[in-house]
């Protein structure tokens, strides 16, 4: 029973509970998980508005990135895991309070409407980058950048082999590819997507889905080995491009899209002198030393028109479940994102369904 500031007991007749409209004003719209699975697990909420503890900001999110690493999160599949009830997404782009706008990268929370930050991850946005690529750019361009300049270490007059290329991060490891002098074979499922890949500057193009993908990569590097290889489906996509590097070839590994892992003869990369390089993002965010020179160059380059940065497709914020879906399908190009502005009617069910 409630009691006075004095301690008695108050009267039952004053027991007041918080009004809906008081409610309603403390929530924010957020995509959420209660349990583990695919895109019909994600439901649109109402969820408490975030609040910022000591040395954070709370950042009004204009455009929510989307990767496939969420379509591992919200199976708990992927390298980091994860707990429930879930919020995911950790890229965004927004405005604080003072009405700067920045970018940031997030742990999980960035499929909603509001998000709380640390103040020292916020990185101001020039005005050349607009909400969009800013959301695109961060977690994918550096992804790419640290592939081909760090893991894979490409000189000019090498040939890069880019999985995935028509999508966010392989169609920015395409362009940095070429920035660093290398002739590049980009791996695409359809024409529509080849077409696209040879637009940002691919010298050839190759169908991923082909049933002797090794010989067709030799045979668009007129029959010579490649001296690396940026892979993410796994499977026996990545026998066939262990198989045609050249002595002294570099292989990152920056995904298993397929879910089949495979293993590495030791034997066999010390026959071929080849390396297998592993990479996650998140042991280069630990460097800030490494990390804040290029997010500097990244902005710089997008901001002076030099890197384009490929948006697939802006979905409602409810619609984050036809986003994976698409994602998995793999029916888009370049980076989706989501618009924690946008709500569509036949998603906002009584519900909570995101359909």
């Amino acid at each position: 029973m409630p009691r006075r500031r004095n301690g008695g007991e108050a009267p039952a007749r004053h027991t007041r509970l918080p009004s809906r409209r008081r409610l309603w004003f403390a929530a924010v719209k957020a995509v959420q998980i209660t349990e583990f699975g695919g895109p019909e697990k994600l439901r649109l909420v109402d969820a408490e508005t975030p609040v910022p503890g000591e040395g954070e900001v709370l950042v009004d999110v204009v455009r929510s990135g989307v990767n496939f690493a969420d379509t591992h999160a919200t199976r708990n599949d992927y390298l980091a895991e994860q707990s429930l009830p879930l919020i995911p997404g950790t890229e965004i782009s927004g405005r604080t309070a003072d009405g700067r706008r920045v970018v940031a990268l997030l742990g999980s929370g960035g499929y909603a409407e509001k998000v709380a930050v640390p103040e020292a991850l916020l990185i101001p946005l020039p005005d050349e980058v607009d909400d969009d690529r800013a959301a695109a750019l961060l977690l994918q361009g550096l992804t790419a950048m640290a592939m081909v300049q760090r893991c894979a270490r490409i000189e000019p007059g090498e040939t890069l082999v880019v999985e995935a290329a028509a999508g966010g991060t392989g169609g920015m490891a395409v362009q940095l590819g070429k920035r660093a002098g290398a002739k590049v074979i980009g791996l695409a499922s359809s024409e529509e997507k080849r077409a696209l890949v040879e637009k940002l500057g691919a010298d050839a193009t190759v169908d991923s889905r082909s049933d002797d993908l090794g010989a067709e990569i030799r045979e668009a590097n007129e029959g010579e080995r490649v001296d690396a290889v940026l892979h993410m489906s796994g499977g026996k996509a990545f026998d066939e491009e262990l198989g045609v590097l050249a002595p002294l070839g570099r292989m990152v590994v920056f995904g298993i899209a397929s879910r089949e892992q495979r293993e590495v003869s030791t034997a066999a990369l010390l026959r071929g002198s080849k390396t297998v390089v592993g990479f996650w993002l998140l042991h280069l965010l630990a460097r800030r030393e490494l990390i804040a020179p290029m997010i500097g160059e990244l902005l710089g380059i997008v901001a002076a028109g030099e890197l384009e940065v490929p948006v697939g497709g802006v979905y409602p914020l409810s619609d984050a479940a036809r986003a994976h879906e698409d994602l998995i399908a793999r029916k888009t190009t370049g980076k989706l994102l989501l618009d924690p502005t946008s709500v569509t009617a036949s998603s906002a069910s009584a519900s909570g369904a995101v359909t």
